[in-house]
């Protein structure tokens, strides 16, 4: 799931999508014990070929081995980005438990390398939507099932899924000092999702946070 607005066509972006997605529906059908991998990954167990998983508060029908996801109790389709997401999460999902330790991005499996680009794709636009208001952030994360934190001036952890919690610090910065942001996730993070994968989560979170402000 590697993004490059810069050099990718519209079309190669698309190509790219669907190949993330049909090689994520093939790990879906390797799976031998889906029971067990409901437990290592917090997702629901309806029988062989459908589980529910919670999804940025949202629970999710996976259809088993041809990976079709539905949204409950709506017709809608789940956009493929989501898609893919949900279905990297339940493959990889290691059921390590939570450590309780929070890490940032730096501290990830080629972290720092990425870091630059993770600043510009996500904590950019964190500070520059929040940064100026952090208690609009308390708001907008309030719709995807966020709770306040105690990092920063105002941080809220929103569980992306059920082992997943993601935590948005913010500091509002003053006269001599712009407002800051990071985001910090559990220290087993890498037993459910890549570097990558951590990196397009973050930034959609942050999108939908942007869309839930609160109109004046």
């Amino acid at each position: 799931m590697t993004h490059d607005h810069s050099s990718l066509s519209a079309g190669c972006w698309e190509r790219g999508f669907d190949l993330s997605y049909r090689l994520a529906c093939e790990q879906l059908a390797k799976i031998g014990d889906i029971e067990e991998q409901c437990r290592r990954s917090g997702a629901r167990y309806l029988g062989p070929h459908e589980i529910v998983i919670d999804y940025l508060n949202q629970p999710y029908h996976i259809m088993i081995p041809e990976g079709k996801i539905v949204l409950e109790d709506s017709g809608t389709e789940t956009p493929l980005r989501d898609k893919i997401m949900i279905l990297h999460y339940f493959t990889g999902a290691k059921g390590t438990p939570a450590t309780g330790k929070s890490i940032a991005y730096k501290q990830l499996q080629g972290g720092v390398s990425y870091f630059p680009a993770f600043s510009q794709r996500v904590i950019g636009p964190l500070v520059k939507n929040f940064g100026r208001g952090p208690e609009l952030l308390r708001k907008a994360a309030a719709k995807l099932g966020g709770c306040e934190a105690d990092y920063g001036d105002l941080s809220v952890t929103i569980n992306a899924f059920d082992q997943v919690p993601i935590t948005l610090v913010l500091w509002k910065g003053d006269e001599e000092v712009a407002p800051n942001g990071n985001i910090l996730f559990d220290a087993n993070i890498s037993d459910y999702l890549s570097t990558e994968d951590v990196t397009v989560l973050s930034e959609t979170i942050v999108w939908k946070l942007v869309k839930n402000i609160p109109s004046a």
